[in-house]
């Protein structure tokens, strides 16, 4: 039987992107194939899984863990009048297999790092909204930085923006991000998606220069559409 790790599940709204304040259930993986210097989620790998159904209550109870698809998917039917599911985490591609058999009723809306193209290989035809993240050389930690950007790039491009898919791409900027790293690798994806998010970073001594960020945003806009957006959801606290 299919299963995976699954570190929470609850209903809240998204709080990063194009889609920001749009209600969705969030079932977040754990693992992840990377270590992002920014990173400020658990990963680690867990007995049980927290599960808030009433939203905003921060009432949890614990359910074992590993999951099943037919168990998360009686956990998240209570859930209503939600624009997706986020598959999140950690890295949601480690199980391409378990998400490709999830029935929840709801559009798939992926989160990931884009770094992993053979998994992307066998979910591409269930998702329908792709937040790609572009883990950036600062933010990078391991080695063949060559290969992990190629690897990103193909990613983008078996997951990049159709008729039924729409595919964005969001590029956390600190204080350190060489603007150069940012436009070489939007050049190489530009034609799989429809926008750029930059997503300053939330920890206040690791935060961008406005102005820079603003010049950024300047010169990528003669090319894509670029957006500077924050994590909103931690500026009012919900999960």
């Amino acid at each position: 039987m299919m299963e995976a790790p699954i570190t929470e599940i609850f209903c809240s709204v998204q709080g990063e992107g194009p889609y920001v304040g749009n209600r969705q259930v969030f079932l977040r993986f754990a693992g992840c194939n990377l270590n992002c210097t920014y990173c400020d989620t658990n990963v680690q790998i867990s007995e049980t899984c927290r599960y808030e159904q009433d939203p905003g209550s921060g009432i949890f109870r614990y359910v074992k863990n590993p999951l099943s698809p037919c168990e998360v998917e009686e956990l998240i039917d209570p859930f209503m009048n939600v624009h997706s599911l986020s598959l999140t985490g950690g890295e949601p591609l480690l199980y391409a297999d378990f998400i490709s058999e999830l029935n929840v009723g709801v559009p798939l809306y992926l989160e990931s790092n884009m770094t992993l193209p053979d998994m992307a290989k066998r979910v591409k035809d269930c998702i329908s909204f792709v937040s790609g993240d572009v883990k950036l050389p600062e933010a990078f930690q391991g080695e063949k930085l060559n290969s992990h950007i190629e690897k990103t790039i193909e990613t983008f491009k078996i997951l990049r923006k159709t008729d039924y898919r729409d595919c964005f791409c969001k590029i956390v900027i600190t204080k350190n991000t060489n603007s150069l790293d940012v436009l070489n690798v939007v050049a190489a994806i530009r034609n799989y998606i429809s926008c750029i998010v930059l997503q300053p970073v939330t920890q206040f001594e690791l935060r961008p220069n406005i102005r820079v960020l603003l010049e950024l945003q300047n010169e990528l806009l003669g090319d894509i559409d670029t957006l500077i957006i924050p994590q909103t959801h931690k500026m009012w606290g919900c999960l």
